[in-house]
């Protein structure tokens, strides 16, 4: 979907503030936000996915003002009511509705890493023949979709060059929509400065991205 998360950054928010000497977790709710995502995996109520279409869909004025893991838990709180994982009223509360499903398997002590262990690759095996080669020129398509997508604006309806085929990998498309992984060939595509953004940039600057098969036809 289209908005101030865009892959591709957007001009006019200032500059980036790296802070200095940043901990891994301001606050104890940081990591136990981390973990609630992680359990809610293990659940298969989520992934990466659906975790970033969950950030995106937060209203720009949020996206904006909060922190990192502020994103990470109200995204949070939005996927377990959309999903059932929690009632209204449970998160009213703080408290377990009567009658309410339990999730399982329960996260335990002693079962919570291999629980939450994280994927290791998402990369698969597919029967299909990958469309295109290294060499090959290819124009991406010029899609606005209301779901998530890896296909950033900046990049839409451009001309490139395939560098490297990847092998075929979840698709991010469906996965965020907990619609099915859906693998298709990942590509290294190769577009010049100039391609993207006019004459004005250097002739020997390029971009370099990642991309799924979907998002290619031939040039």
């Amino acid at each position: 979907m289209n908005g101030v998360h865009d892959l591709g950054g957007m001009h006019g928010f200032g500059p980036v503030r790296p802070e200095t000497n940043e901990p891994v977790f301001h606050g104890t709710w940081e990591g136990r936000v981390l973990a609630m995502r992680r359990v809610m995996g293990a659940w298969l109520k989520s992934n990466i996915d659906a975790g970033r279409h969950a950030i995106e869909r937060l209203p720009p004025v949020d996206y904006l003002g909060f922190t990192y893991y502020e994103k990470w838990f109200q995204a949070l709180i939005n996927q377990m009511l959309a999903t059932g994982t929690i009632a209204p009223e449970e998160l009213a509360t703080g408290h377990k509705a009567p009658g309410a499903a339990v999730a399982t398997p329960p996260v335990t002590i002693e079962n919570v890493a291999k629980t939450i262990a994280p994927t290791t690759s998402y990369q698969r095996d597919v029967a299909a023949k990958p469309r295109y080669a290294p060499g090959d020129t290819v124009r991406t398509r010029n899609i606005n979709p209301e779901g998530h997508t890896r296909l950033p604006r900046y990049a839409r309806n451009h001309v490139g060059t395939i560098e490297r085929d990847h092998g075929a990998h979840v698709f991010p498309d469906t996965n965020a929509q907990l619609a099915g992984e859906a693998p298709e060939t990942l590509y290294t595509v190769r577009f010049t400065a100039r391609e993207l953004w006019g004459a004005a940039r250097n002739v020997g600057d390029a971009v370099y991205l990642d991309l799924w098969e979907s998002y290619l036809d031939p040039a």
